[in-house]
């Protein structure tokens, strides 16, 4: 049995392996001294460099900043946006409801209600029946027999503004909300922010 090793005895074997191991401890330190006697530039990395994961507090602040001036400049412009679509309910409401009185003089020779039977538009119905968006529509005072006034009233977002026309098609922007940047004119509808009469 020419691969076999000689049998060993206890003592013999633990002679062996603490030679090996003592052979190994003097070459590990070996190592370490050399590596202690290197200088600071040359000397192995501990740990690679090696940026941790997620953002920095500088990172998201400045992300914030950025989504927050977006929406000061966004959020106005969104909201006048949507006004200047909802003054068009009332301005197209308002030239539909004097095409209604026009037929209504055709066919009674006033602007006035006819006793019980025969109601002007602008108070013809329930509120209900004459809202258009958020606009309410009425007359502005009595219809007489030459002459009448109609009126657009906002509510909601669309409070404080008053349009009218009268029987010559005169058109007026009466009011406007407090602070909205539009203006009133008593000769056109305003249809955006900062128009001038």
């Amino acid at each position: 049995m020419s691969g076999e090793l000689p049998p060993m005895s206890g003592r013999a074997f633990s002679v062996t392996f603490r030679d090996t191991c003592a052979q190994q401890k003097r070459s590990l330190i070996d190592h370490f001294e050399q590596v202690e006697a290197m200088p600071m530039r040359q000397m192995p990395p501990k740990h690679p460099c090696v940026r941790p994961g997620g953002f920095t507090l500088i990172e998201v602040m400045i992300t914030v900043a950025i989504i927050g001036i977006l929406a000061a400049v966004a959020i106005p412009s969104y909201r006048d946006y949507i006004l200047r679509g909802q003054v068009v309910d009332a301005t197209s409401g308002l030239a539909a409801m004097r095409a209604e009185m026009e037929r209504f003089y055709q066919d009674n020779r006033t602007y006035a209600s006819v006793g019980t039977t025969f109601i002007t538009p602008c108070a013809k119905g329930a509120d209900t029946s004459r809202q258009i968006g958020s606009f309410q529509l009425s007359c502005d005072g009595t219809p007489d027999t030459d002459s009448f006034t109609l009126q657009a009233v906002g509510s909601g977002s669309t409070s404080g503004f008053t349009f009218k026309i009268d029987e010559k098609g005169t058109r007026s922007t009466a009011a406007v909300a407090t602070g909205s940047g539009w203006n009133t004119c008593t000769t056109a509808w305003m249809s955006k922010k900062g128009q001038a009469c």
